[in-house]
């Protein structure tokens, strides 16, 4: 683990990347500063949900509501306040090796289904702290990119920390630091389904 890690340090080396002075703090107001605080929760949300890396998914049981559903539905369930996307898989047990389930649906932050209990394999943003250091790399090379344009006006700059992050235009985003990251993850784990796609099928 990429150990100590916070939002403030990651930004700062991403900034450095650009040639700029890293920073002592969001409050500074400095031009660098405020670019930095105002993208950096939306990049790495995204990159998160580019795939479900394993140390950014858990499984939990749901708590089901009081209120009946207005709907053809028995049951709804309240889903994590910190899940990102929808859920991954969706289990009727909590048994090892269930299998996921399909009738059910999911709107207004709730799912809806007729099973009495429901676990869902989910995707969650963890801590910094807790960012492998291939990841780490991965989100300081994206946010240099993002931040280039605002920062140094170099468009150059942004374009070629864009494909080192993500590959060239052919890979569709799905190049560069990222399939590094993508490849390191699914060998750090046996083959598994998660969200229906076989991560040996995913693997680059």
């Amino acid at each position: 683990m990429a150990q100590g890690d916070t939002k403030l340090s990651i930004c700062s080396e991403a900034l450095i990347m650009l040639g700029a002075a890293p920073l002592s703090s969001f409050a500074t107001g400095t031009d660098e500063a405020q670019v930095a605080d105002r993208l950096y929760d939306d990049i790495r949300d995204t990159i998160l949900m580019q795939y479900p890396f394993s140390w950014s998914v858990k499984k939990v049981k749901l708590g089901r509501l009081a209120s009946t559903p207005i709907n053809e539905w028995k049951y709804t369930y309240a889903l994590p306040g910190d899940i990102l996307g929808n859920p991954k898989a969706v289990f009727n047990v909590g048994a090892v090796g269930a299998q996921p389930v399909r009738d059910f649906e999911i709107y207004n932050l709730g799912l809806y289904t007729n099973y009495e209990e429901v676990w869902i394999d989910y995707q969650y943003r963890p801590a910094e702290a807790v960012f492998p250091p291939y990841f780490v790399r991965l989100l300081k090379t994206a946010l240099a990119a993002d931040f280039a344009e605002p920062v140094t006006d170099q468009l150059t700059k942004g374009d070629y920390y864009h494909q080192k992050a993500y590959g060239a235009p052919s890979e569709n985003m799905r190049g560069g630091l990222l399939r590094v990251s993508i490849n390191i993850d699914g060998a750090d784990r046996p083959a598994q389904t998660i969200h229906e796609f076989p991560i040996s099928d995913i693997r680059f």
